[in-house]
């Protein structure tokens, strides 16, 4: 399995870091290293702490850890035993004085020069015994036949971050995209043997949770079982009740794992733990459960920061995967569709935040010259609504775009039209947008959700079809590179709605060709004028830039519209593989439509992903093809509601649509866009690497190869 890189090429940590890590050692050790072993150590990158622990174990006499965080990494060994004591090192070279030491040090890391970066001095047995325990092992869930392609898994990441910044114990790490296998997870806990195993699920990862959760508690003595994301979070009653002992993160789990390192050493009580969810069952005891409880969660403002960790970025890239990271956290919205209550309000990081892992995020590119050299900030709202988000949001844009980066990310459709708003925000926000295309913006995602004022206000979205269609235009004059989300069909939706919407999707006059030639006055101003609109349109439908097409609401557990949907008595069963209820639709017509092209969906959306996902990872000629295709998947995306829409008008509303006559429709459709993806396929093959090509031709086949239609709860959140 692939979890840590295979160190194969030449040195790669900088020089520095290099130089004090050699020192260290030979203070350690007292003896100079052979060149051998000093290129060996040198392959190592910062960012892979347990690797360079394994390393150092096989030249150091005694104990070894290394901990803290990348920009605070600590080396701690146990020195010759001629030498006596422990050598204490930070890799930065920052002086131990200027660490911010976790309370539990105090008595137990005694020091004998904190002014300085390497030092001997003394540990107590608790201390040598705090550092090596516990043995953590935090690990992501994932479906490879669903989502091709990896994601740098940030939550995980994250929670490396916070349990290392503690000191305690050892922090592992397991990806199952990173070609890591269930059977290969369980033999890496069989081997790791961890006091705390930290796992994240999302969507449509229930059942891998579930059978991890089995496969742990059959264990004669359990570790302690911390379980958080999305998935969790809307599961967290029904879990409890099927594991007891289960402790279920509320929130943003930095501070809930950070303790519950704590806790393993009984500083703190499990109440004392904030962000959980748990049943009261005692661990490793009997099962007399007390009443579900929770512990208060820390805001998202209260974070020290929301930066990973890095140890997986580089075997993620290798597997031709996306790197991630946070520029902020939470949202400034509360659509109703969202549960909120996980996710937090809205806090920002910083530029100078960033700026504590770009480094090795730029050595890590480095060696990946292949592969674009692009971020993603999975930002629920990358500017918020603070007084300096103009400023903030080009202090982050510089700094990445200084460092060499193009980057892309997500944000309310609000940051670009504000009706409450008079002229002068809208010329900042334009000169904002333009000067962002220039400093490295790759694209930019926006919930559009709809363009029908009654669906928006259903949605609580705070926005307008008019809004909306102001901030597309705006944006496209300016030659902002957009994406969208649009959210097709909603279970309390008429029929006029729906017209509505595929009219909004169908309009020619949103998307006008980029203007560079004018200035922010002249496009704030032409963009209201419909006789300017008409001048500089672009000629191409709306749906062409709106991401998955023929997206269905989802009935989310908790959120504002499930009880609006259960109000008028259409909800059903609970689904916990997706987190959601069952429900049915006002109209079922609508609701067959909505089924049948949520099986459209499905059928295409592996080939969709990969071919989305080799679009971030590549640049040129190489990314307009693969772009290219997947236009031509949401233009037979929208000829099919086309005719869905035309049947639906030629159907009683009593009478229910036959499975046969909305197969034959997708089937016909299906024929269509196989043609028509067979010249962008055969375009982009000869343009990408060898491997990428593989990869595309072998998902271009298996879809051609499929055949029925069914539902496989696949479904991309509408981050990246």
């Amino acid at each position: 399995m692939t979890t840590t890189m295979s160190h194969q090429r030449a040195a790669v940590v900088d020089e520095a870091w290099g130089r004090r890590l050699i020192t260290a050692v030979e203070h350690a050790t007292g003896l100079p290293l052979s060149q051998a072993r000093r290129e060996g150590l040198l392959r190592i990158p910062a960012s892979q702490p347990n690797a360079l622990r394994q390393a150092l174990a096989q030249i150091l006499p005694g104990q070894v850890s290394v901990t803290g965080t990348l920009e605070q990494r600590l080396l701690v060994a146990e020195r010759a035993p001629e030498l006596g004591g422990w050598t204490f090192a930070d890799l930065q070279g920052r002086t131990h004085a200027e660490r911010d030491w976790p309370a539990w040090t105090a008595g137990h890391l005694m020091i004998n020069h904190p002014g300085a970066w390497l030092s001997g001095g003394r540990i107590s047995a608790e201390g040598a015994e705090r550092l090596q325990r516990p043995r953590v092992l935090l690990a992501s869930l994932y479906h490879p036949e669903w989502f091709p392609l990896p994601r740098f898994p940030l939550a995980i990441s994250d929670l490396a971050r916070a349990a290392r910044r503690t000191l305690l114990g050892q922090i592992a790490l397991v990806d199952m995209q990173l070609q890591v296998s269930f059977t290969d997870l369980l033999a890496a806990i069989a081997t790791t043997e961890p006091d705390i195993v930290g796992v994240s699920a999302t969507f449509g990862q229930h059942d891998l949770m579930i059978a991890l959760l089995d496969h742990l508690y059959a264990s004669p003595t359990p570790p302690l079982v911390l379980a958080g994301g999305s998935l969790t979070v809307r599961n967290e009653a029904l879990l409890l009740e099927t594991y007891p002992r289960l402790l279920v993160a509320r929130g943003a789990g930095e501070t809930t794992i950070a303790d519950a390192l704590s806790h393993y050493h009984g500083d703190l009580l499990l109440a004392d733990i904030p962000g959980l969810g748990y049943a009261g069952a005692a661990r490793g005891g009997g099962l007399t459960v007390r009443s579900r409880r929770r512990t208060a969660k820390v805001p998202n403002a209260r974070l020290v920061d929301f930066l990973p960790e890095l140890d997986l970025l580089e075997p993620t890239l290798e597997c031709r995967g996306v790197a991630q990271v946070e520029g902020s956290r939470g949202c400034t919205s509360a659509c109703s569709f969202c549960p909120r209550g996980h996710k937090g309000v809205w806090a920002p990081g910083s530029a100078q935040q960033l700026g504590i892992v770009l480094p090795e995020l730029t050595r890590t590119f480095d060696r990946h010259p292949e592969t674009s050299k692009t971020l993603y900030l999975v930002d629920e709202e990358f500017f918020g609504r603070d007084e300096d988000a103009v400023c903030r949001a080009l202090e982050m844009a510089n700094l990445l775009h200084g460092a060499g980066f193009a980057w892309e990310s997500s944000c309310r459709i609000d940051q670009v039209s504000r009706p409450e708003r008079g002229r002068d925000w809208h010329l900042e926000r334009a000169r904002m947008w333009r000067r962002l295309n220039g400093l490295g913006l790759r694209r930019m995602l926006f919930g559009v959700e709809s363009g029908v004022d009654s669906i928006l206000a259903r949605f609580n979205k705070d926005t307008t079809g008019e809004q909306n269609a102001l901030a597309i235009r705006t944006l496209s004059a300016l030659g902002v590179p957009t994406r969208f989300t649009y959210i097709t069909f909603d279970h309390l939706m008429d029929l006029d709605e729906l017209r509505a919407t595929h009219a909004f999707q169908g309009r020619t006059d949103l998307l006008l060709a980029p203007q560079p030639q004018l200035s922010v006055e002249e496009i704030v101003d032409g963009v209201r004028d419909p006789s300017w609109v008409a001048a500089h349109t672009a000629g191409r439908p709306f749906h062409i830039g709106i991401s998955y097409m023929l997206v269905s609401m989802e009935c989310l557990i908790g959120a504002a519209y499930t009880r609006a949907v259960a109000a008028r008595a259409l909800t059903g069963a609970i689904d916990p593989s997706m987190g959601r209820v069952e429900a049915r639709f006002a109209d079922q017509r609508i609701g067959a439509c909505s089924r049948h092209a949520q099986m459209w969906v499905d059928r295409t959306f592996a080939l969709d992903y990969t071919l989305k996902s080799l679009e971030k990872i590549v640049d040129g000629q190489q990314r307009a093809v693969l772009h290219g295709a997947r236009v031509t998947i949401r233009a037979s995306a929208y000829a099919l509601l086309t005719a869905m829409l035309a049947l639906i008008e030629s159907t009683a509303p009593t009478a229910e649509l036959g499975e046969e006559v909305l197969c034959a429709l997708m089937d016909e459709e299906l024929r269509r866009l196989q043609d028509a993806l067979s010249r962008p396929i055969g375009q982009a093959l000869p343009l990408l690497s060898p491997d990428n090509a593989e990869l595309l031709h072998a998902e271009h086949r298996r879809w051609l190869s499929s055949s029925g239609w069914r539902l496989i709860n696949a479904a991309d959140a509408c981050g990246t």
